[in-house]
């Protein structure tokens, strides 16, 4: 069962605690029972802002994606538009397809891993990602802190466990969300590359062809 959908169901659970008790308030009300009326009011709106609070949890998990042994998270093409500019094409592992214009000699992809500890790490919870960010970056130092940058923000979910484990981190102590990672390759027309997660939980790019294989090695990457 995938970490979203098990988050979903116990939120589900606990909404229905919360209409359970919802209903004998009422009950307590009508029987002039205002002690017993409070007392199920206040577990009513204790399930109920747990519900909420797991339904928050369930949808930033589903921003992120399994990590199942070597995965390909993305694939990236370019085209030489000038000196330094290329046209980017990404496609992510949901499918999505995306273009834009880097500058610079090399791209940069950044992703945020989400891994787990005691008990989620027992039952085998698998670990996560979310692609983050795709940048073009400069060889010389001086021309990074000097030229324009190109940065894209690849994922524009509001809610991201990242920042909620970071925000309140009592209340996710099973969650170790301080993992981040990044890969960079030259960029050059006619350049194809593929993205993966390696079995150590980091990015790893690799050509996706033989031409581009064979411009890096003259490069000597």
């Amino acid at each position: 069962m995938p970490p979203s959908l098990f988050v979903l169901t116990i939120a589900a659970s606990c909404a229905l605690f919360a209409l359970i008790f919802v209903a004998g308030m009422r009950r307590r009300l009508r029987h002039r029972a205002p002690f017993g009326a409070f007392m199920r009011g206040m577990l009513a709106l204790g399930f109920g802002l747990a519900a909420i609070g797991l339904s928050a949890l369930a949808l930033s998990l589903w921003h992120y994606l399994r990590l199942e042994r070597e995965t390909i998270v993305a694939t990236l093409t370019f085209q030489a538009l000038g000196p330094q500019q290329f046209r980017t094409q990404i496609v992510t592992a949901n499918g999505q397809q995306r273009e834009f214009a880097l500058k610079g000699d090399e791209w940069q992809l950044d992703a945020r891993v989400v891994s787990w500890k005691l008990p989620a790490l027992l039952a085998g919870a698998p670990p996560l990602y979310r692609v983050e960010r795709l940048s073009g970056r400069y060889r010389d130092i001086r021309q990074e802190r000097e030229s324009a940058r190109s940065v894209y923000a690849l994922d524009s979910g509001t809610l991201d466990l990242w920042t909620i484990k970071q925000q309140f981190p009592r209340y996710l102590p099973f969650v170790d969300a301080h993992h981040g990672s990044a890969a960079y390759l030259p960029m050059f027309d006619g350049a194809r590359y593929s993205v993966s997660f390696g079995g150590r939980g980091g990015l790893v790019a690799r050509p996706d062809d033989e031409a581009t294989r064979e411009q890096l090695e003259r490069a000597r990457w």
